[in-house]
């Protein structure tokens, strides 16, 4: 098994982020603010960061961080977790994830 998936493994909502990053903070933010406490990967302050990053960017992760996963499945990076939100689909997924209750 991947560190990727051993990481992502029976968490609700996981984001692979660098803590220098201020497109990661702005994904963080936003997520929080539906009330979600992600599991966070800080990929500059964990030891095997450069594995982890070298294994989103095998996955077709460009850039390498921010990377969000819901409900185990990978929903992308900030482009993408934007767009999903702009749809409306963020939420619900959260909710299904059991990433957020109501």
């Amino acid at each position: 098994m991947s560190t990727v998936k051993r990481l992502v493994a029976d968490k609700p909502l996981v984001i692979f982020s660098k803590a220098s990053c201020s497109i990661s903070h702005s994904i963080k933010s936003l997520i929080r603010n539906f009330g979600a406490n992600p599991t966070i990967y800080e990929l500059d302050e964990i030891s095997n960061g450069e594995l982890v990053e070298r294994e989103l960017i095998e996955m077709g992760c460009s850039p390498s961080v921010p990377v969000v996963y819901i409900g185990n499945k990978l929903v992308g990076g900030a482009t993408e977790v934007m767009r999903l939100n702009m749809r409306g689909g963020l939420k619900p997924m959260l909710i299904e994830a059991n990433a957020i209750w109501l």
